[in-house]
């Protein structure tokens, strides 16, 4: 046995300062089930958060317990719980752990601790949160039902890093359910350091001195195929009467309150029928760790009879291993890997012969069993708490973006990818990466910005800014259909249109690229284009009912105000736009929630602007401090806990009430900062130039995922922030958004804030 100490010691060292140097001081907000919740997915988490405690002091840590309502337990030193069949306690927390500022969040995942039909409510909650999400993964089936399938898809979509504890499980999430071999890793379940072959001093602690002690731990339910082993024993105590088989754990809550203990009842009923009674000894408690492992020390062979084989892992098969037991298993998933190579003994499901057979012969040879011992040891060193402990530091640590680089560059974005993406009938809707992808066509809306890009870009040859600028005024000429009197919005790449009549937003913002051209077009001759235009569509806007065409129109009638401040046909749209934006903020405003609506669309900042705006030239000051109220509160919405820019995300649109923060688009970072240009146009406050900073700021990796998405060589710019990084596409829409921030920035006078990185775009793993 001395033997066993020896291995221990020339084993490599972990947990050391020096390993403890390579992770970050990060907060981390854990969810799961946890102590004094008695199951296994509880004992894990725990198990988590106080190795990681033990071992990287460094990583503060926020426990939110699921609990369950009809029994609930007194939690210690958790920042929370949650309702498990509660939505609203999911909505909640999430709010919660964004307010906190964590740098990441760590999910336990087992469909059945979550609220909803196969814990579905999981997904409410992933969805809400900001930060880099890190999953542990406790099953991955090969044969889901579809919803369960569905779930596990979508919270692989929304994983930064994904934890799983065996290799079939990396195999089956990448081959099955889409993940990313980058981000799945595989660390094994942890498990304790203590000496080996101590069965007889524990032995003796718990009276069992001459007996050959058989044990399965866990909750007791029909899963453990417990059955099959009681029905082994009676050939195992014809040959070894002095056996003892140990059966400790509670039965399983669940089956509790579906029939009692009839299971357990029936099984000693059996080891009765077949004579064994007095060999089966049963703890019918769910021991804590510590107790656990002391009844394991006392045990020389560890028995995991389970029928189903999908079990991905096993806490107790983990502890079995690293104490140095001889196990006999059938081959379920977690098994076969720790198994492998003699560690333990594989047998079929189903058979008490198997197990009969399997026993008997590691106590016929005692030389054999305690080899076998000694082979699990050594590979229980590989899964020792502190190992595993650097494993989990080093899982989160690689979740979490590292701080953007914002080295001082002072220059003006490129044009050569907006020329790129442009050809002789206007500028491509899409890109695949970097390259315009003509299968979608044009449309007016990203012909509109690149007009009003092309009034304010500096630093282009006259007769280069002349072409471009005539060939997207003609796509907006060619748009206007005077038979409905509408604009059409989306054309094919062969000039067809898709469509008679574009959207009311697509025909909202031609008015304003009309009403921009008309006051900053340095070509008098398209100003002049532009306003013999305007002046035959503005009446259009009389009939526009969304809110976000309306603040388009009031924006292009606001520029037309600022060059020609009689112009009666823009003073009716800035009036009408006014009265309507401030009866739907009467409307919808409650205490909570200072907006005109009770969804957040996109272009948000946009109806506080044309407030603004509007009131501005129409001396209206009701309107414009309605504007910087409600502006404000959207910003603030738009503000993380660390003060970093997370604009509203795409998935929050039209869902009442609700902020969820992904994906994040470089529209809404433009609209933040020329809304603050405009705030800053009538308020000395300095909240704007701020805020403004800081949605610039977001281009250049300030952002929930730390990527950058803007080039200032070329003017490219990624399509926005998902929760796995950068969206790798570099479409109109993006481009368009980051140049037209930068002009806007510099009205400001916010030259000194554009600090972006070295390098330009950060390119997609």
């Amino acid at each position: 046995m001395e033997f066993g100490h020896e291995v221990a010691r020339v084993l490599p060292l972990f947990g050391t300062p020096a390993a403890a140097a390579a992770v970050r001081p990060l907060r981390i907000a854990l969810i799961g089930n946890y102590a004094p919740r008695k199951c296994g997915i509880a004992t894990f988490t725990t198990d988590i958060c106080e190795k990681l405690r033990e071992y990287y002091p460094e990583i503060a840590i926020d426990v939110h317990a699921l609990d369950d309502p009809a029994a609930p337990l007194a939690y210690s030193g958790v920042a929370g719980t949650i309702a498990r069949d509660d939505a609203d306690a999911y909505a909640q927390v999430a709010g919660q752990i964004n307010s906190a500022g964590v740098d990441a969040v760590w999910l336990q995942h087992e469909y059945g601790i979550f609220g909803g039909p196969d814990g579905q409510m999981v997904i409410d909650l992933v969805d809400r949160i900001a930060a880099p999400l890190v999953l542990t993964l406790h099953t991955v089936l090969s044969e889901p039902s579809e919803r369960q399938r569905a779930i596990l898809a979508h919270l692989v979509t929304r994983a930064s890093r994904i934890m799983v504890m065996s290799h079939r499980a990396r195999d089956l999430l990448q081959s099955q359910y889409g993940a990313p071999g980058e981000i799945v890793e595989v660390i094994e379940h942890g498990a304790p350091d203590r000496p080996f072959g101590r069965q007889e001093e524990f032995k003796a602690r718990l009276g069992l001195q001459g007996r050959k002690v058989l044990m399965t731990f866990g909750l007791i339910g029909p899963g453990k195929g417990l059955e099959h082993a009681i029905r082994a024993l009676p050939e195992i105590v014809r040959r070894h009467p002095d056996v003892l088989y140990r059966i400790v754990g509670a039965t399983h809550p669940n089956l509790v309150a579906q029939e009692g203990e009839r299971y357990r009842e029936d099984l000693v009923a059996l080891a009765e029928h077949l004579g064994v009674g007095k060999h089966v000894e049963w703890d019918n408690r769910f021991l804590d760790t510590p107790e656990l492992l002391d009844h394991l020390e006392a045990c020389d062979i560890y028995l995991t009879p389970y029928p189903g084989l999908q079990q991905a892992t096993s806490g107790t098969l983990s502890y079995a291993v690293a104490l140095g037991k001889a196990v006999i298993s059938t081959p379920y998933v977690h098994a076969q890997e720790l198994l492998a190579d003699g560690v333990g003994r594989l047998i079929e499901p189903h058979s008490e012969a198997a197990i009969a057979e399997a026993v008997t012969a590691l106590l016929n040879a005692p030389e054999d069993m305690t080899a076998m011992q000694l082979r699990a040891f050594t590979r229980g060193r590989e899964t020792i708490w502190p190992r595993f402990a650097e494993a989990s530091a080093r899982l989160v640590d690689n979740a979490v973006p590292r701080p953007a680089d914002n080295r001082a560059k002072h220059t003006m974005p490129g044009i050569s990818a907006v020329l790129a993406m442009s050809d002789g009938t206007g500028m491509l809707q899409h890109s695949i990466g970097i390259v315009p992808d003509r299968r979608h066509g044009y449309c007016l809306d990203d012909n509109a910005r690149a007009l009003m890009l092309m009034n304010l870009a500096e630093g282009m040859q006259p007769e280069q800014r002349t072409d471009r600028t005539l060939v997207y005024a003609a796509f907006i000429q060619s748009a206007w259909n005077p038979d409905l009197r509408r604009f059409r919005n989306f054309m094919r790449f062969d000039r067809s249109w898709c469509e008679d009549e574009g959207s009311e937003d697509a025909n909202g913002r031609a008015l304003w690229a009309l009403g921009q051209t008309i006051e900053r077009s340095p070509d008098p001759a398209v100003a002049e284009w532009a306003r013999h235009l305007y002046d035959e569509v503005v009446g259009i806007a009389e009939s526009l009912g969304s809110p976000r065409a309306i603040a388009f129109a009031m924006l292009g009638a606001c520029a037309v105000l600022r060059s020609d401040p009689a112009h009666a046909p823009s003073q009716e749209v800035a009036q009408r736009g006014g009265d309507i934006l401030m009866r739907l903020l009467g409307e919808g405003r409650r205490p909570d929630w200072a907006w005109f609506e009770a969804v957040l669309g996109y272009d948000n900042p946009r109806l506080s602007q044309a407030l603004i705006e509007a009131g501005t030239v129409s001396g209206q000051k009701e309107w414009v401090d309605a504007g910087l109220e409600t502006l404000r509160w959207i910003c603030d919405q738009q503000v993380s806990a660390e003060e970093r820019f997370r604009p509203i995300g795409s998935e929050s649109f039209h869902k009442a009430y609700a902020y969820l923060p992904f994906d994040q688009q470089p529209l809404e970072a433009q609209a933040a900062i020329e809304a603050a240009y405009s705030a800053s146009q009538v308020s000395r406050d300095r909240f704007w130039p701020a805020h403004a900073d800081a949605a610039w700021r977001w281009f250049f990796g300030d952002n929930d995922r730390g990527v950058v998405l803007a080039d200032m060589a070329t003017g490219r710019c990624r399509d926005g922030v998902t929760p796995r990084g950068a969206n790798a596409n570099c479409g109109a829409e993006s481009i368009l958004a980051f140049q037209l921030s930068y002009y806007a920035l510099m009205k400001m006078g916010n030259a000194d804030s554009l600090l972006p990185v070295e390098g330009g775009l950060i390119e997609p793993a």
